[in-house]
C-alpha cells in the first residue's frame, strides 16, 4: 500500500520538461517568458536616440513657446475665448515637442515584445475569472516566492539606477549651480547634455540587468510549466485518443470499407481465385483507368464472401493460384495492376469476354 502511494506521489511530481503542446497552450493563454527590464531598457534607448536626433528641434520649439508665452500670451486679456486659444496652441506645440518621443516609445514597446515572444494576440487574460478577485489567491500571490524575488529585484534596480543618477548629478553639481547665471538656451542645452549622460549610463546598467532578468524569467517560466509523467501520458492520450476508442474506430472503419468493397463486387469483370484461400476481383474500364484495376480482394472468409457475391451476380470466377496470390500481395484495392501482370490478366479477361458472348 505504501509502495503504491509512493509511486503515485513520484508520478505526480513535476519533473519533466513541458511538451511543445503544453507550451503552445500556455502561449494561447498569454503566458510567456518575458522580461519587463528588456522593455524598459529598449524604451529608454530609443527615446534617448530620438532626443539626440531631434534635440535641437525640441529645444528650438521649447524656446519659441517660452518667448511667445512671455511676449504675447502675457499681454492677453484672460477670458473663455483666449484661455481656449492659449490651451489649444500650447497643446499643439507640446505635441510637436514630445510627439517624436511618444511615437518611438510605442515602436520600442512593440519591438521589445516581438523580440522576446514574437507576435502574440490573445484575449484570454481579459476574460473574467473569479480567481483573480479571490482574496486568498491574491494573498498567496502577494506572499509567494516569486513576489519576494520581484520585490528584491525592484529594490536592487532602484538602488543601481539611483546610485548611477546621483553619481552623475554629483559630477555636474558645480555646473548646475551656475545654471542660474545662464540664459534659457544655454540652460536647456546643459540639462539636455546631463540627461543624455544619465540616460546612457542607466541604459547600460539596465541592459546588463535585463540579460540576467530575461534568463531568470525563462527559467522560472519553464519551471512553472513542468509536467509530471502522468501529465505527459494524459496529454498523449488526448492527442492520440484512448487506445480502446481508437481500436473501435478502426474496426468501424474496416467494416465500412468492407461493405463498400463488397458492394463493388457485382461490377467486377472477373474474380480470380486460389481457389479457396484467395480471391481478387478485377475490372477493366477505359474511362476509369488505362489498365485493369482491383476493386476487391480477400483471404479465407472474405474470399468466400467475394466468391459468393460474384456467383449471385453472375460474375465469372477463374481459378489461377499463382496469379491470385501475387495480385493479393502486390496490388491494393483501387490500384491498377502492375505491368508484369498485364499478359496474364489480359488472357483471363479475353477468356471471360468470349464465354460471355457464347452465353
Amino acid at each position: 500500500m505504501l509502495l503504491r502511494l509512493d509511486l503515485q506521489f513520484f508520478a505526480g511530481e513535476k519533473t519533466e520538461k513541458a511538451t511543445p503542446k503544453r507550451k503552445h497552450d500556455e502561449r494561447k493563454k498569454g503566458r510567456v517568458a518575458k522580461s519587463q527590464d528588456v522593455n524598459t531598457a529598449l524604451l529608454l534607448l530609443f527615446s534617448l536616440i530620438v532626443m539626440a536626433i531631434f534635440g535641437s528641434f525640441m529645444k528650438d520649439n521649447m524656446l519659441a513657446l517660452y518667448q511667445h508665452s512671455f511676449t504675447e500670451y502675457i499681454h492677453w486679456e484672460l477670458n473663455e475665448k483666449t484661455l481656449f486659444q492659449i490651451f489649444t496652441e500650447v497643446a499643439i506645440e507640446l505635441l510637436k515637442i514630445v510627439g517624436p518621443v511618444f511615437l518611438i516609445a510605442i515602436i520600442a514597446g512593440f519591438a521589445s515584445n516581438l523580440m522576446q515572444i514574437g507576435f502574440l494576440f490573445t484575449t484570454e487574460p481579459l476574460k473574467f475569472d473569479l480567481k483573480k478577485i479571490d482574496p486568498i489567491q491574491g494573498a498567496k500571490r502577494i506572499f509567494s516566492l516569486r513576489a519576494i524575488v520581484e520585490l528584491l529585484k525592484s529594490i536592487f534596480k532602484i538602488a543601481v539606477i539611483g546610485t548611477i543618477t546621483f553619481s552623475i548629478i554629483w559630477m555636474y553639481k558645480d555646473d548646475m549651480l551656475m545654471v542660474a547665471f545662464k540664459n534659457a538656451e544655454s540652460a536647456l542645452q546643459f540639462f539636455g547634455q546631463v540627461t543624455l549622460v544619465m540616460g546612457i549610463s542607466a541604459i547600460i546598467a539596465l541592459m546588463v540587468l535585463a540579460v540576467f532578468d530575461y534568463a531568470y524569467q525563462r527559467y522560472d517560466f519553464e519551471k512553472n510549466i513542468r509536467m509530471s509523467k502522468q501529465d505527459i501520458k494524459d496529454e498523449y492520450k488526448n492527442i492520440e485518443g484512448d487506445p480502446l476508442i481508437k481500436s473501435k474506430i478502426k474496426e468501424k472503419q474496416r467494416q465500412i470499407a468492407m461493405r463498400r468493397m463488397m458492394s463493388e463486387i457485382p461490377n467486377a469483370d472477373v474474380v480470380i481465385t486460389n481457389p479457396t484461400h484467395f480471391a481478387v476481383a478485377i475490372k477493366y474500364d477505359e474511362t476509369e483507368a488505362s489498365a485493369p484495376y482491383v476493386i476487391g480482394k480477400g483471404v479465407d472468409h472474405i474470399a468466400f464472401k467475394i466468391r459468393e457475391i460474384a456467383k449471385a451476380n453472375n460474375v465469372m470466377t477463374v481459378e489461377n493460384r499463382p496469379l491470385a496470390r501475387s495480385l493479393y500481395a502486390s496490388v491494393e484495392i483501387g490500384e491498377v495492376i502492375p505491368e508484369e501482370f498485364y499478359q496474364a490478366v489480359a488472357e483471363i479477361l479475353a477468356y471471360v469476354y468470349r464465354m460471355e458472348k457464347k452465353v
